[in-house]
């Protein structure tokens, strides 16, 4: 081992080598002594393996390499799924900001990544999270201070989302049933709209979660701690499960660790692995449509793919275009809420966490509203109200004040009685409730 005492200025350094390796450190003092004796204690640390020989900056790497290094510090605290979608978000990234070091990059360099973004077409939302792995890199650079006054994020519009009417929620059970390569989306959608489950939970269902005796399903990993809950099924649930088992046997042997939903690569199955997802198979559903004239079902285009039919249809457009998966498990708590659920009940399904989510989802439709309201109108006859109104300004504009102060007594002794404030004792046996 070589070793040696370095003076840099008037501070001194260590620069000695252990198995071959460097290491090279300040010792941040100016005092001779005080620096024999951390050299000695920093050589007995690279001894055991308490220091790196090299200590790499975040800052001087190119972005390449320093978002790489942050996915992958990030990987265990994260699901499969959001990893690869980080990767795609940095692929992205790379292509503009990719060799620049993390030292060099300035605001404007991000603000004109963020107007490249936006003239590509990207919506908010997308730039949003590519700007949240940027910040993510310069904050572990220990530099996101210098973009905190000019990098914010864009605007987005927060939607509630969107639940269907019923003859819409008829039309989408009959065409996911229609077509075979659509059977997986079907299922799920089914179990969705049954269950208020979220598309990462059904497709991480396993047949452990599965109780055939109390025909219930176990959510054991969510998106929050209160999704992890337990769910019964009712009939178009549990006979969805009858057909996924039933397909799985034809598979093969069934094992409590098999998907309900196995993946699927080169029409091979393998159920050890959960199905990454239908989104094609689900863009296809909601965005086919039928030829009026000859009603053959085909993806949007200009005109019917029937070679006998060949009519313009490019005006027509499906009703469930642009309905999301996710709004199925919405559609769900709609419906709840509208069958006049408890908050609680409802909240112990979803698996909610707060009050202002479940506001979030469980918005009535408008249909829903105005019968409510409709409801109150049908207690008295069609301009009762008003009449009595009528009557009762004509009355106190022909009486002196002393009658309009007696006729007020009068209607505070009825109140009281009514309302059961300080009632009479024959009042309790003569007297409804006012419950």
């Amino acid at each position: 081992m070589k070793r040696s005492l370095r003076k840099r200025g008037e501070v001194f350094y260590a620069d000695f080598f252990v198995d071959g390796q460097r290491f090279r450190q300040t010792l941040e003092t100016t005092d001779w002594r005080e620096a024999k004796a951390k050299e000695k204690e920093l050589i007995a640390n690279a001894k055991a393996g308490k220091i790196s020989c090299k200590k790499v900056l975040v800052a001087k790497l190119p972005f390449r390499d320093a978002v790489d290094r942050f996915i992958k510090d990030r990987a265990e605290r994260l699901t499969p799924l959001s990893v690869r979608t980080e990767r795609e978000r940095a692929a992205a990234i790379n292509q503009s900001l990719g060799d620049a070091q993390v030292c060099h990059l300035t605001p404007q360099m991000v603000i004109d990544y963020i107007h490249e973004r936006k003239d590509s077409g990207i919506s908010n939302a997308t730039v949003n999270r590519e700007l949240d792995v940027i910040r993510g890199v310069l904050k572990k650079a220990k530099r996101w201070h210098l973009f905190t006054d000019e990098i914010h994020p864009l605007p987005i519009r927060h939607t509630l989302g969107r639940a269907m009417k019923p003859q819409e929620k008829a039309h989408l059970l009959k065409l996911a049933a229609s077509r075979e390569d659509w059977q997986n989306a079907a299922f799920a959608a089914v179990l969705a709209l049954n269950t208020t489950m979220r598309g990462c939970e059904i497709k991480q269902l396993r047949w452990r979660d599965v109780d055939f005796k109390e025909k219930t399903l176990v959510i054991r990993k969510s998106k929050t701690e209160a999704g992890e809950r337990m769910i019964p099924l009712n009939t178009d649930a549990w006979d969805v499960v009858l057909l996924l088992l039933k397909r799985a046997r034809t598979m093969g042997h069934v094992r409590l660790d098999h998907c309900l939903f196995p993946a699927c690569e080169a029409s091979h199955f393998d159920p050890t692995r959960p199905i990454t997802g239908w989104r094609t198979a689900w863009r296809n559903m909601t965005r086919a449509i039928e030829c009026p004239n000859c009603g053959k079902l085909q993806n949007p285009c200009d005109h019917c793919c029937n070679s006998e039919c060949n009519a313009d249809i490019k005006e027509i457009k499906s009703p469930l275009h642009g309905l999301r998966f996710h709004d199925l498990r919405h559609h769900a708590i709609t419906e709840l809420a509208e069958s006049q659920t408890s908050d609680s009940t409802i909240m112990a399904i979803a698996g909610h966490v707060s009050q202002k989510m479940l506001q979030h989802y469980s918005h009535v439709r408008l249909e829903a509203k105005r019968t409510a309201l409709d409801a109150l109108a049908r207690r008295t006859e069609k301009g009762a109200v008003l009449q009595e109104h009528e009557d009762s300004y004509v009355t106190k504009s022909v009486t002196n004040e002393g009658s309009e102060r007696g006729g007020e007594s009068q209607v505070v002794e009825r109140l009281v009685e009514l309302v059961g404030i300080e009632p009479t004792t024959s009042s309790l046996r003569t007297m409804r409730s006012p419950s």
